[in-house]
């Protein structure tokens, strides 16, 4: 396997250093306003885990209803990264951002008055597909617009909303479910909340940049200095808008840009392995953890209180993983960091297996089954999770950077999908230990893919990357 120069994080020679000044406070500003679409994807995804028993109950939902609303946002998030991918290549990032700020508000309010379950799911496929497209589009955004000694931290900063809006989820639906939780329609505040982030994101982005990689695609250099001077010093500006022209031009010659690209092998291989990335961060099993955390502790012997107690837990161990995981991403490679998330993703999977298989049911159990799932949560939002949406806001050429980044996060989503469907099930069936022992196993394969398939990015341009890995895989087929 071939990797790419500068794995070290040494500075590119050909750039001047990112010294710090007030293009450094804007780039943190742009960052702050664009991850409020993670914070809304990551709040639509965890708000229903405390809003479904009073929805069920206001609406008279079946099995069949609850788990069709349910799912039913798992699937616009998979068709709305698919074509949020395209329309943020074809109309830009800010644009398409802008667009999905609007979607969130309008699929929240349509789910806050729908009269009935069939309203109701109409508009929890609207929300999807705002959660898909801005699971596409913001890590490209804040990857093309962060110097390279930066794009791991900032793009990160995405990940960080995201699994905050789930922890936010939990906390105010407990919140809102103490205080009005006597009424039928409390599940109606509890979603009700996310609107406020939306008109946030909207206004916010009004004010904020398009996308300088993405200018300098549509033959606007001037628009494009102009945002590299806002979030760069004027000299280093100038050097990386030379590198981005020079590589615009050697993409035109090649005509990249959709599906055709896929008959040049290079560009295959890169996307072959976006898909894997996504599609083995959500085999980790994270979301059987975040969707049915509460159905799972019951299952392990505690009481209903309890395992919604210890549900919070996991949406805590989440936002500290990721929080130290964002703290050394720019001091460790990339292939490193995944190496070491599954290893431990994949132990943990292991010691809830083997708790569940061999401990003695006593008052014991459950509770080493809790620590072992937290800690699991906990090593996988401070790597893999991050980490995949980081790489996969790296790896592509510019032309098609959205377009696969869609298909990338179209096949996450179906693998996030079968997670979901399968996990109760499979669980009711076989139990808790051959479930986490199938997680460990799929877990395996992923550290065999990583170490055999995976190119390092740190340390390098986005630009010089492409450069690299097309030079050393363009004859390999």
């Amino acid at each position: 396997m071939t990797h790419a120069p500068g794995t070290t994080g040494a500075q590119h020679p050909a750039l001047p250093a990112d010294s710090p000044g007030p293009h450094s406070r804007r780039l943190g500003l742009i960052a702050v306003v664009a991850t409020f679409g993670g914070l809304l994807f990551g709040y639509d995804t965890g708000v229903i885990n405390g809003a479904l028993a009073p929805m069920k109950d206001d609406l008279g939902l079946t099995a069949f209803t609850e788990g069709f609303v349910v799912s039913i946002l798992i699937f616009g998030a998979a068709i709305g990264a698919l074509v949020g991918g395209r329309l943020s290549d074809r109309y830009g990032r800010r644009h398409n951002i802008l667009m999905l700020a609007a979607i969130f508000a309008l699929g929240t309010i349509g789910c806050v008055l729908a009269p009935s379950w069939q309203v109701l799911a109409l508009f929890r496929f609207i929300l999807g597909l705002a959660v898909g497209g801005a699971s596409a589009t913001v890590p490209v955004y804040l990857a093309e617009v962060s110097p390279y000694e930066r794009r791991g931290s900032l793009v990160t900063r995405n990940e960080v909303m995201i699994v905050s809006g789930q922890f936010a989820a939990f906390v105010i639906n407990a919140i809102i479910f103490q205080l009005w939780g006597e009424h039928d329609s409390v599940w109606r505040f509890m979603l009700l909340v996310a609107v406020a982030p939306a008109i946030l994101l909207f206004v916010g982005m009004l004010r904020m940049p398009e996308s300088p990689r993405w200018l300098s695609s549509q033959d606007r250099e001037s628009e494009a200095l102009a945002v590299l001077k806002q979030v760069r010093s004027p000299e280093r500006a100038e050097a990386e808008m030379a590198e981005v022209r020079a590589l615009a031009e050697e993409e035109k010659l090649a005509q990249t840009g959709g599906w055709a690209d896929l008959a040049v092998p290079w560009i295959r291989r890169l996307l072959l392995i976006g898909i894997g990335l996504g599609v083995f961060q959500q085999f980790t099993g994270i979301n059987s953890i975040m969707y049915y955390g509460s159905q799972l502790l019951e299952d392990a012997g505690f009481s209903a209180e309890a395992a919604i107690l210890g549900n919070t837990l996991f949406g805590l161990a989440s936002v500290l993983g990721i929080s130290v995981g964002i703290l050394v991403m720019n001091r460790v490679n990339r292939r490193t960091m995944l190496l070491g998330g599954f290893g431990l993703t994949t132990s943990f999977h292991l010691l809830v297996g083997l708790a569940a298989l061999l401990m003695p049911d006593n008052s014991v159990k459950p509770h080493a089954l809790l620590v072992f799932a937290v800690l699991f949560v906990f090593s996988m939002q401070g790597t893999i999770g991050p980490l995949v949406w980081l790489l996969l806001a790296e790896i592509f050429p510019l032309k098609i950077r959205s377009f696969a980044m869609g298909v990338c996060v179209f096949c996450l989503w179906m693998a996030n999908a079968g997670v979901a469907f399968g996990f109760p099930p499979v669980v009711s069936s076989v139990g808790i230990a051959p479930t986490f022992f199938i997680f460990a196993g799929l877990g395996v394969f992923a550290l065999i893919f990583i170490a055999t398939s995976v190119p390092e990015t740190r340390g390098v341009t986005l630009e010089q990357f492409e450069d690299t890995f097309k030079a050393a895989h363009a004859e390999k087929g």
